[in-house]
């Protein structure tokens, strides 16, 4: 499936630059996309004790981006008889520039390794969670230990239809992402699909407290409805998938299905470590069209559980607060 034309892959500093990049040569190679690397420093201002625009700050800031150009270079170099790659030195704030270089040049992928050696787990106000709450496009980040052909790939999905309508369509739009992002990779890889969704029948404890008088039998029956409401969306999107994709395809992969009960923050991490997944893949934003929401508690409670690499979506109406400076 050839759906990405123009990714870009940031370039972290040390060895965990290497196995996402050769990750993203070769998805360049086989989607015959665009692939621009890139590094970043920060801007030289004043208040260091260096005057600003002074010889000085324009002089290290010089000596500053040839040493990042200069790393470009080498760890690109090994792969420039496979294609053609760019490398840019973005200037300022690492995950502002990265969005705007998305919002600039049209980039439909950004790929990178985690920032630090513990993954996700003091990710919080880094950049690479700037980047899974902000960037508009696609963010995959590959953990350094990531084999070079994912085994298990983890697909979750929010089939839900207690949305308004426009939510709704988003929501349904986001999950054909997941789905076709996760199969491709899946066909790609040779890799087992799992695909997850979880439920949980509203109200069931209030069913059960001191001001309501439903019988067990009553409860039971409420919650087995809910159960095959969700077993019935979950089983539309994936039929939806694969009309869209034909039986073939599917037939081949078999995908695992997991239809779970309790809390997506809490279910979605034990699936992925039960399966032992290689990779999550994954809506990020709940609500659009709310100032500030950018990103889900859910989603972000699910990123600081789990403990393999991330591909992470947004919406089609996410707009991102970044914007291209003047």
């Amino acid at each position: 499936m050839k759906r990405f034309k123009d990714i870009l892959y940031v370039a972290v500093a040390g060895e965990a630059s290497k196995p996402a990049l050769e990750r993203a040569v070769t998805l360049a190679e086989n989607n015959q996309a665009r692939l621009t690397v890139v590094g970043a420093t920060e801007r030289i201002t004043a208040g260091i004790g260096i005057p600003d625009g002074g010889p000085i700050s324009a002089e290290l800031q010089t000596a500053m981006v040839s040493i990042e150009t200069d790393r470009l270079n080498k760890l690109v170099d090994p792969y420039r008889k496979r294609m053609d790659i760019q490398t840019k030195v973005l200037q300022g704030t690492p995950f502002l520039e990265i969005i705007r270089a998305v919002l600039r040049d049209g980039h439909d992928l950004v790929i990178k390794a985690p920032e630090t050696g513990d993954w996700l787990d003091r990710l919080i106000g880094s950049d690479d969670m700037h980047l899974l709450r902000k960037c508009p496009c696609p963010v995959w980040l590959i953990k350094p230990q990531t084999p070079k052909a994912h085994r298990r790939i983890l697909a979750a999905v929010d089939v839900h239809d207690i949305y308004p309508p426009a939510e709704l369509e988003s929501r349904r739009v986001l999950n054909q992402q997941v789905l076709e992002i996760a199969i491709s990779l899946a066909l790609a890889d040779f890799a087992e699909l799992h695909i997850v969704h979880v439920w949980d029948a509203i109200g069931e404890s209030a069913m059960r407290g001191v001001f309501m008088s439903a019988t067990e039998q009553q409860i039971k029956s409420y919650v087995e409805q809910n159960r095959l409401r969700s077993e019935e969306c979950l089983d539309r999107l994936i039929n939806e998938m694969t009309c869209a994709l034909g039986e073939e395809t599917m037939g081949y992969l078999k995908p695992h299905k997991h239809l779970v009960k309790g809390q997506a923050r809490k279910e979605i991490p034990v699936i992925a470590k039960q399966i032992d997944a290689d990779l999550v893949v994954m809506g990020t934003v709940a609500r659009t069209g709310l100032p500030g929401f950018i990103m889900g508690n859910t989603a972000e409670s699910i990123l600081n559980q789990i403990n393999c690499s991330v591909f992470a979506i947004k919406p089609p109406d996410f707009i991102t607060p970044v914007t291209l400076e003047i």
